[in-house]
């Protein structure tokens, strides 16, 4: 079994913590994505959409997508973390929260990365103003995740779940690459972080 990751990307990063979480250990290969090293034949015959990470199992069957990957390791792996949820209506909240996280935080903070910088100019077409826009649905959703952390210990339920995995990986996101410092700015996000940094897995 192989993981293909570029470490520092947020969605392997969400993939390397979840597994620390549950102790579980994988082989890496380690890819230069700025390089276009996932933009080979050979690498985009084994993954689906041509990005890391990549899982591939010993069968030769390959995974991609970050939250797919965690699924199978949650699976395969005897664990009582519940990560994903532990009754039908925390499975749905789990469900729900990451949806919103992922689709007003860490994939419009993407988009706004993206445009904004060109880091991939070479490959895409980088719209400034769609990166400004997408900076500011940013912006606009952190006061909504205040108010949930302000209500809620955790993002989904009132225990960890992958929801805070990727929160975590967007807001770390949102003060470091988009400078928005919602750390500064919101105390129940800083709360929060601050609890879930403490975490083993997160060092």
């Amino acid at each position: 079994m192989k993981l293909y990751e570029t470490a520092v990307t947020p969605s392997c990063r969400r993939v390397s913590i979840f597994l620390k979480e549950l102790g579980v250990e994988v082989d890496r290969v380690a890819m230069n994505v700025r390089d276009g090293e996932n933009l080979t034949d050979a690498f985009k015959n084994k993954s689906v959409n041509g990005k890391v990470p990549m899982l591939e199992l010993d069968d030769g069957t390959t995974l991609c997508e970050s939250v797919a990957i965690c699924r199978y390791f949650d699976e395969s792996t005897p664990n009582e973390l519940h990560l994903f949820g532990r009754s039908a209506l925390d499975k749905a909240q789990v469900e729900m929260w990451h949806r919103v996280t992922e689709f007003q935080g860490l994939y419009a903070g993407f988009q706004a990365f993206r445009n904004l910088s060109g880091i991939y100019k070479d490959r895409e077409q980088c719209v400034f103003a769609w990166g400004e826009e997408s900076k500011a649905r940013v912006a606009g959703f952190l006061p909504q995740l205040d108010a949930r952390l302000a209500a809620s210990t955790y993002v989904a339920t009132e225990y960890f779940t992958i929801v805070d995995i990727t929160a975590f990986i967007f807001i770390g996101f949102a003060e470091k690459a988009l400078e928005l410092n919602p750390l500064a700015q919101y105390p129940n996000i800083a709360r929060w972080f601050e609890q879930i940094q403490q975490r083993p897995a997160f060092q």
